[in-house]
C-alpha cells in the first residue's frame, strides 16, 4: 500500500519504507500508530541523513511489526551474507536509467580488466563525468596500463544484509587516460580523493558501451 514515496538513498529510509509497505500501512497510518507526525516519518524515509532518536526507532518498529535492530541495521559489521538468503526474494533486472541512478552517487567501485595472472578487480574511488566513469590512479599501476585493452569494465554494488537485499551494476566499454588540460581540469573539479593516497594524478575515463544491473528484493506477502 504505497503512497508514492521513495527513500532518500539511505538504508534506514529504505528499510522503514519497505517494512511499512509490507505491513500494508500508508505513511499516515504508520505515523499515527508510532505516535509521530507523518511529516517526521517522511523525513526518516526520504532524508539523505536521517537522525532519529532511539525511542522513535523503537516506537516505529513496534508499529511496523518488526524490531529496532531490523530497522537500524544492527550487525552490519559482520561479513556480508551472514543473515542468509531472503524468503521470498525476487531477482529484478535494472533499467539503464536505474543503473545510472546507482552510479550517479559515486564512491567506491571496482575497475575490471585482464592481466597476465587473469581477471583483476581494483577498488577505486570514482565519480561520474557526464555518462562516463572517472577515477584517479598512478600512471605506473596495472590499472593505468589496462586502458589500452579493447574492453574493460567497472562494477559497483551494495548489500543490505539486514534485509537480505542488494543490487549490482556492471559497466563495460573502453577506457582512456585524460591528457588535455581542459579535460584534466574538469576531472579535478569533481574532487575525487583516492583512499590509497600517494601520487595518483592520472585520470582514467571509462566510456560505457553497455550498462546492466540486477537487484534482489524481498517480495511482500500476497
Amino acid at each position: 500500500m504505497g503512497d508514492g514515496s521513495h527513500s532518500g538513498g539511505t538504508d534506514l529510509g529504505r528499510r522503514i519504507e519497505e517494512q511499512r509497505e509490507r505491513a500494508g500501512l500508508t505513511r499516515a497510518m504508520a505515523a499515527e500508530q508510532a505516535g509521530m507526525s507523518p511529516e517526521y516519518l517522511a523525513y526518516l524515509e526520504t532524508s539523505p541523513s536521517p537522525n532519529p532518536t532511539q525511542a522513535a526507532v523503537v516506537r516505529l518498529a513496534a508499529a511496523l511489526g518488526t524490531t529496532p535492530d531490523a530497522l537500524s541495521g544492527a550487525g552490519l559489521l559482520k561479513p556480508p551474507g551472514q543473515h542468509g538468503a531472503a524468503r521470498p526474494a525476487a531477482l529484478e533486472v535494472l533499467t539503464v536509467q536505474e543503473c545510472r541512478a546507482h552510479l550517479a552517487t559515486g564512491g567506491i567501485g571496482r575497475f575490471l580488466f585482464v592481466a597476465d595472472r587473469g581477471p583483476i578487480a581494483v577498488p577505486v574511488n570514482y565519480a561520474m563525468l557526464g555518462d562516463d566513469v572517472l577515477f584517479r590512479t598512478d600512471d605506473r599501476t596495472a590499472a593505468a596500463g589496462a586502458v589500452s585493452q579493447a574492453r574493460v569494465s567497472f562494477d559497483v554494488d551494495h548489500i543490505d544484509d539486514v534485509l537480505s537485499e542488494g543490487w549490482s551494476v556492471l559497466v563495460s566499454g573502453t577506457a582512456l587516460i585524460l591528457t588535455r588540460a581542459e579535460d584534466i581540469r574538469a576531472a579535478a573539479s569533481l574532487g575525487i580523493e583516492p583512499w590509497a593516497g600517494g601520487d595518483r594524478e592520472t585520470y582514467v575515463r571509462l566510456i560505457p558501451a553497455e550498462i546492466t544491473g540486477r537487484r534482489i528484493r524481498v517480495r511482500a506477502p500476497q
